[in-house]
């Protein structure tokens, strides 16, 4: 099996960011933490800076949010989630660039790797 890895990040010596075997890539779950250890307090904030992560790995393997194909949702407050999910949704459409034709999970979690993060996405991509 030929298979190409992203090492990085603070847990690169436990895992890869992003593993692609033949058209087929996984991303490691990305969290709502920027490159200067920033972490907005709120879902939909966080939200965002996943998206960012999640471009930064797939620009590594040279793909887009276009390739995604499937997401998992993991939050600790399905409540504050759903309460927000027309705003929240109205964001990640904006990020997409276009209402994202991918399949999503969300499920409801009792914690993260830090106490203060509230959501972790975790994609699936086709690559040419």
């Amino acid at each position: 099996m030929n298979k190409k890895l992203l090492r990085e990040g603070p847990y690169a010596d436990f895992f890869s960011q992003g593993v692609q075997v033949g058209n087929m890539l996984t991303l490691a779950g990305q969290i709502g933490i920027d490159a200067d250890g920033y972490t907005p307090e709120d879902i939909k904030g966080q939200m965002v800076i996943c998206y960012e992560n999640i471009k930064n790995v797939l620009k590594e393997f040279n793909a887009s949010l276009d390739n995604v194909i499937d997401e998992t949702w993991f939050v600790t407050d399905v409540e504050d989630c759903m309460n927000n999910v027309g705003d929240i949704f109205a964001e990640r459409e904006r990020i997409y660039g276009c209402k994202p034709e991918v399949s999503q999970t969300l499920v409801g979690i009792s914690a993260l790797v830090q106490p203060n993060l509230k959501i972790e996405i975790k994609c699936i991509a086709y690559v040419d």
